[in-house]
């Protein structure tokens, strides 16, 4: 497989006290769906990663074909493997079976990571896509590969679905000199929905439960040889055993699964002192119950989350200063006189290359059913636009090739909703009531407008599938580019609207101007009275007016 760019790389989660903890993924059971929908999502978190879509045409190869594996994060070529006779078409992280695979990664014990194998997880994900029809079937592919070439990686945390299932996978490597991989796979009740952001979720793991669970054969055993765990089989934890929980695993990942649960729970309040870092607490569920179901944009609102309306609010403490940001520059650790201080890590987070939420619809055929939707950088500021998974081609705006980290491109998504994101960061609590008024209005248009896309793109499925993929790409690429050509306008919008802190006034949607058709004066208001007085504490004497 030959890779267009490097995208991985800063969903790497480090030791304790590192600055990059990344990634987060949340996953709905059908039956917790408003419409019987399986969802899952994705934040591909990194300083680094440009925001683009990848895609993969179904392919053959001649019997004996090898396929090159080069690391994903870095491009160092790891080895080769069999390639399969028939591959699958895949656009983003969902293939044309409404299949989709996405990660986090928790680490673990840096002695099971196993520098000789092949198999490194962004391959493993890219590669099953192109050969699986099914959740299990890609769990099967993910976990044989693993065993034949070995795991290259260190700890991930794997969400797996179909239209009908959704798994949550985890595995580590066992080390240098020992080819393959211990790992459980769990699959998450229909009627439930979870998470994983960075931290190992799974501990008991029903092992009489053959029609859920899958695993390792030596997942136990392997830890009882390490010294990992003594006890009885029904007492081992997964997560314990290979990425015990500290500080950082808590407060800036499992306090990420909390924040989506507690919308759902009103009982996950007895978990805050655990996921504010206390590991003697009881830890959360691998899934629980939501008190009532979750629609395509609550699950993408989910991943615009801050900790809003928690002790953990970053629109609340200090730091989010004057205008109510929500987001903390990097480092995420800093230390005054001595004592070391944190930034929270929410969900939402200004450094993301792409988001999604791969949605799978039974109901309809896999080239309708499939919907992957995709925005670009940062969840609370993107738009999350529909690319059909059928579709036969990538929108300019997401195209490899249309710029990158390096070079700005105003016809790239990545780009415009940096620019607008940016933009918004300097005088937020203002200029995101803007933005949300053009993300509601682009996501609605999509929501009402897709029961007759759908059912314009049956009608054709009936006489020629071709037909309606390539209706389906049209729409997918069309209402992608439009997207961010209107995104820039917005970007124009707020700048003479903000310009040097000032306001302009409105009147039924234009600038207001005097009776002689200059710009009227505009409004200064100035900062909230919290940060006025907050100047007065630190420096009041010398600004007195006298």
């Amino acid at each position: 497989m030959k890779k267009k760019c490097i995208a991985w790389a800063a969903c790497l989660f480090l030791a304790a006290g590192s600055e990059v903890l990344a990634c987060t993924g949340l996953l709905v059971g059908k039956k917790a769906s408003t419409d019987g929908s399986v969802m899952i999502s994705y934040s591909a978190d990194s300083h680094t990663l440009y925001g683009e879509m990848y895609r993969w045409p179904a392919a053959t190869y001649p019997q004996g074909t090898m396929l090159e594996v080069s690391e994903w994060d870095t491009g160092k070529p790891l080895g080769k493997i069999a390639q399969v006779t028939q591959t699958y078409s895949v656009i983003g992280n969902m293939n044309e079976y409404q299949v989709a695979i996405t990660e986090s990664t928790f680490g673990g014990r840096p002695e099971l990571v196993d520098t000789t194998g092949i198999m490194d997880y962004g391959s493993l994900i890219y590669i099953a896509l192109q050969r699986s029809k099914s959740a299990r079937e890609a769990i099967k592919v993910m976990t044989d590969l693993v065993a034949e070439y070995g795991y290259y990686s260190s700890g991930e945390s794997f969400s797996i679905a179909d239209k009908n299932e959704v798994w949550i996978m985890e595995m580590v490597g066992k080390g240098v000199g020992n080819k393959g991989a211990l790992w459980v796979a769990i699959r998450i009740p229909d009627d439930c929905i979870a998470a994983h952001a960075n931290q190992s979720r799974i501990h008991q793991i029903p092992f009489d439960d053959k029609e859920n669970c899958m695993y390792a054969p030596d997942v136990v055993s392997y830890a009882r040889e390490k010294g990992y765990f003594k006890g009885k089989d029904k007492e081992f934890s997964f997560a314990n055993a290979y990425c015990p929980y500290d500080f950082s695993g808590l407060r800036a990942c499992e306090a990420r699964v909390w924040s989506f649960f507690r919308l759902y729970d009103k009982g996950m309040s007895k978990y805050e002192a655990f996921v504010r870092g206390d590991a003697t607490k009881e830890p959360m569920p691998l899934y629980i119950k939501p008190d009532r179901k979750l629609s395509v944009q609550d699950v993408q609102q989910a991943m615009r989350n801050h900790y809003e309306g928690t002790s953990m609010d970053m629109t609340k403490d200090i730091g989010a200063g004057a205008y109510k940001v929500p987001y903390r520059w990097r480092p995420m650790h800093f230390t005054v006189d001595g004592q070391k201080y944190l930034h929270e890590r929410a969900i939402a987070t200004q450094q993301t290359g792409f988001v999604i939420v791969p949605q799978m619809r039974s109901w309809l055929p896999d080239a309708i059913g499939g919907i992957l939707w995709f925005g670009v950088d940062d969840a609370n500021t993107t738009v999350f636009n529909p690319v059909y998974a059928s579709s036969l081609a990538v929108p300019e705006c997401y195209r490899v090739g249309n710029g990158d980290m390096l070079t700005f491109s105003w016809s790239s998504a990545f780009w415009i909703h940096n620019w607008v994101a940016n933009m918004a960061y300097h005088k937020y609590s203002f200029m995101i009531e803007d933005i949300r008024k053009v993300q509601t209005e682009l996501e609605n248009g999509y929501r009402d407008a897709l029961p007759a896309i759908d059912k314009a793109a049956l009608a054709l499925y009936e006489k020629s599938p071709e037909e309606a993929r390539r209706f389906l790409t049209w729409y997918s690429t069309t209402t992608a580019d439009q997207a961010t050509a209107r995104w820039k306008k917005l970007g124009e919008y707020l700048m003479v609207k903000y310009i040097d802190g000032n306001v302009k006034k409105e009147q039924d949607g234009r600038f207001k101007r005097n009776p002689y058709g200059l710009p009227a004066a505009p409004d200064f208001p100035g900062y909230d009275e919290e940060y006025y007085k907050e100047i007065v504490r630190k420096g009041g004497e010398q600004l007195k007016v006298q």
